[in-house]
């Protein structure tokens, strides 16, 4: 079954070619099934393992100190004929910027499940992510070798807490440490491995499995009928489908999202991987098989085709400064680049030249002459590209949508330890926010110290010690703080603010009267001024000063969020209203009827999933009423407790170490942020 690999080379057809990136909870088998798919295409020599630090895509020194992924790498390889661009992502929440962004890039996806856990907290919310970005994913249970695997099981938590209509085509051979390989129910043939090195041997569904084989086959049969108009047609005509028909309908259903095909093996010990090899390269969509890529040009919309003759349209969706340059990661919708040409960066409104082009193998790069519409590759000389800048031909412009970025809940001061070090410092962590754009430097107004913020407490470890391994800047973290939120209780009416300004020369007047009231919305702002007492230009300079006022609340000097502002009424004055008056008064005017409103302290929370032995479960409940945890659920799995709480972000600082304390090292947890919620007040020294 191991195919030889092919020349990677940029002239590969485009229906040859799959984009697609592994998404999983942490631990699910990632990276692991990213090593065995490079071994069984014949891209590497050995099977790299994460425990053993040997993995090709998990190639930074912190991802193989903690074993896990923590940056999403990009690899290439060859399999049938076709070439895949495979993007192994991070499975732990706090890096879950790095899925957005290569999900942004990407045509379609593998989603790995565990066996024995099924959809975990980290796999829905990738799965959200993916279904935001309109991404046609495949599914593969891994870890079919473990106690308490059932695949069955897993296929039930998919269909009931992701919603998919799964289509399963595998059934396993064996269970747990007697699992030895899968029927394949579409051409209905059996794949068996005996283990080591040897290649998967294809063979008759096994006698004692044919009966089942035949009744989860008719299931398929049936399931893929209801769904796709042409395999109904058929179904009905023979009561049965071909293996043609029925590969093609598939292929259909998972295009459209309207069913997910679901295989099984095991990524350890190379089970299964062959047929997922097959069900990318059957199911998937290559980027002609996509929508054109729509981007805007002067207020207009603009569609640029997956072809290599198209006008030249790029998107960076990553930035790696190594030491021997800058690397940009872009993948190419439209057109053709070439080492030296000249590209246009309608951001920052700049020529940029490209030095080299290169091919990818996570921290290797293979030269390139040129990349063309499809690939994925990275480009050494541009300066001022950053994630989500679009790159286009000088006299085609178009800006495309770039990635959406969460915004940090989580804080920490830092500081050079050495006097000598201080200037360096700023660079360092500018340097830090240009490779991470979800990562934020500031300086604190009242301390003047400098403040870093991310999406959690490991977001901000690996970040600080990036700084002091890659530049050998020793550096001092303060405490871990979380981003406070503020919101409106109860709203104010009739809020007015007049601004007068007179120090020579034209002087400003600006008279407004809001209302401010609670909205489910972050923020919105209407205009319900009649007779043109206010005119237009000056209402959007008004909301303009309302936007300004959000950045600092009455309580504590926190971003404010849920509300409308209403524009009921103003005047203006013929000589002296200008847009600049009107957006002082819009500012300085909401944050006075701010001051009037009953105003909300919010605080991040997290939905937080603690898997523990039954016999630490009251130890566990314990610990999270005492840092305000809400229990929402709580089940066994597999002869482990799997406990769900609601939990202030604020008190999970350090509760890994208390868990595995209560639990004598053998209890886990993950949490996801999942929005704020009022606070009791801002606890002393946070």
């Amino acid at each position: 079954m191991r195919t030889p690999a092919l020349p990677t080379t940029p002239s590969t057809r485009l229906s040859a070619v799959r984009n697609l990136g592994i998404l999983a909870h942490v631990d699910a088998g990632k990276t692991t099934l990213t090593e065995r798919i490079l071994f069984a295409t014949g891209t590497t020599h050995r099977r790299g393992e994460v425990h053993d630090g040997t993995t090709v895509t998990d190639f930074d020194p912190q991802e193989r100190d903690r074993g896990i992924t923590i940056f999403a790498a990009a690899v290439s390889c060859d399999w049938a004929g076709h070439r895949i661009n495979l993007i192994d992502t991070p499975g732990h929440v706090d890096f879950a910027d790095e899925v957005e962004r290569a999900l942004r890039v990407l045509d379609g996806a593998v989603a790995v499940f565990d066996a024995v856990a099924g959809v975990e907290p980290q796999s829905e919310s990738v799965w959200r992510q993916a279904d935001r970005h309109g991404v046609p994913r495949i599914a593969f249970v891994n870890k079919m070798d473990r106690a308490g695997a059932d695949l069955d099981a897993a296929v039930a938590s998919l269909r009931e807490r992701l919603h998919p209509a799964p289509l399963v085509v595998h059934l396993p051979i064996g269970a747990e440490e007697g699992f030895v390989g899968v029927v394949d129910l579409v051409r209905m043939r059996a794949l068996v491995r005996a283990g080591g090195d040897a290649s998967a041997t294809e063979g008759p569904v096994p006698d004692a499995l044919r009966e089942e084989a035949l009744r989860r086959r008719r299931l398929l049969e049936e399931s893929v009928a209801e769904r796709h108009p042409a395999a109904l047609e058929e179904f009905c005509d023979r009561e049965t489908l071909s293996a043609a028909t029925l590969t093609g309908a598939l292929r259909d259903l998972t295009r459209s999202g309207d069913g997910v095909v679901v295989l099984c093996g095991s990524a350890y010990r190379d089970r299964g991987v062959e047929l997922l090899l097959d069900a990318v390269v059957a199911y998937l969509p290559s980027p002609q098989d996509v929508p054109p890529v729509r981007g805007r040009h002067d207020g207009a919309e603009e569609r640029r085709p997956a072809d290599p003759g198209a006008p030249f349209a790029a998107l960076a969706f990553k930035v790696n400064a190594t030491p021997t340059g800058r690397l940009t990661y872009l993948r190419v919708y439209a057109g053709t680049l070439e080492k030296g040409d000249t590209v246009w960066d309608p951001t920052a409104r700049r020529t940029e030249r490209v030095g080299r082009v290169l091919r990818v193998q996570a921290d290797r790069h293979v030269p390139l002459e040129r990349a063309v519409a499809g690939d994925i590759v990275a480009v050494v000389g541009l300066r001022s590209a950053r994630a989500g800048t679009t790159l286009c031909a000088p006299d085609a412009p178009v800006v495309l949508e770039p990635p959406g970025v969460a915004e940090p809940v989580v804080s920490v001061a830092v500081e050079a330890r050495r006097r000598a070090d201080a200037g360096r410092l700023a660079p360092a962590l500018a340097r830090l926010t240009e490779e991470d754009p979800s990562l934020v430097v500031r300086t604190d107004d009242e301390t003047g110290q400098t403040v870093l913020s991310g999406m959690g407490e490991l977001h901000l470890e690996v970040a600080v010690e990036k700084v002091r391994r890659t530049l050998g800047l020793e550096v001092a973290v303060g405490r871990p703080r979380v981003t406070y939120r503020e919101t409106v209780g109860r709203g104010v009416t009739g809020v007015t603010y007049r601004h007068v300004k007179q120090d020579g020369g034209a002087g400003q007047f600006a008279h407004v009267v809001l209302d401010v009231e609670p909205w489910e919305e972050e923020f919105a702002f209407r205009s319900a001024v009649v007779g043109g007492r206010v005119p237009q230009e000056y209402v959007r300079a008004v909301e303009a000063g309302c936007r300004d006022a959000l950045a600092e609340g009455p309580l504590g000097g926190h971003r404010v969020t849920g509300l409308r502002v209403t524009l009921t009424d103003g005047a203006t004055h013929v000589k002296d209203s200008s847009d600049t008056a009107f957006r002082a008064a819009g500012r300085f005017g909401l944050r006075q009827a701010l001051r009037s409103c009953a105003m909300v302290l919010l605080e991040p929370v997290a939905e937080v999933t603690v898997t523990v032995p039954e016999d630490a479960v009251g130890a566990v409940l314990g610990d999270l009423a005492a840092r305000r945890g809400r229990v929402t659920g709580s089940v066994v799995r597999a002869g482990a407790a799997v406990v769900t709480a609601t939990v202030p972000l604020a008190e999970l600082f350090g509760y890994a170490a208390r868990l595995r304390g209560r639990t004598q090292g053998r209890g886990t947890f993950t949490a996801r942020p999942t929005g704020y919620a009022p606070a009791p007040a801002v606890p002393a020294g946070r």
